[in-house]
């Protein structure tokens, strides 16, 4: 068994779209219609054929509520793998993206926090060891 697709709810799929791609550099890998939304995932560009991240849309009466919560106890929604934490955050940051955590070694990790703009905090993960 191996994961296929894992999702992040978001506020707003078009701003979603924007950040994962042109911010985080994410690529799409589908774009299909659904209605009022979209079926809209986005891949690493290091692994086109890895795991999909679904941008789904936060409509569920959970989902606020859900997200929220996470934010006001600084909980990251999910966690990405990078190489270098210290240099993503500075590429981030130059391009406006706003840190909640700056980088910080925990054990073998070195991590940062940051605000998709959607309603989420991400981690970014670099593995020490």
């Amino acid at each position: 068994m191996k994961i296929y697709v894992t999702s992040v709810l978001v506020d707003d799929q078009a701003v979603a779209l924007d950040f994962y791609t042109n911010k985080l550099g994410f690529e799409v890998k589908h774009d299909i219609p659904v209605g009022e939304h979209r079926w809209l995932t986005v891949v690493s560009k290091e692994q086109p054929d890895g795991t999909e991240l679904l941008l789904e849309p936060s409509e569920h009466p959970a989902a606020g509520p859900y997200k929220s919560a996470l934010v006001a106890d600084g909980i990251p929604f999910t966690s990405f793998q990078v190489d270098d934490v210290e240099a993503e955050h500075k590429r981030l940051s130059e391009a406006g993206v706003e840190f909640t955590q700056t980088p910080m070694e925990a054990g073998n990790v070195k991590m940062a926090v940051l605000n998709d703009t959607c309603g989420n905090l991400i981690q970014l993960i670099e593995m020490l060891e």
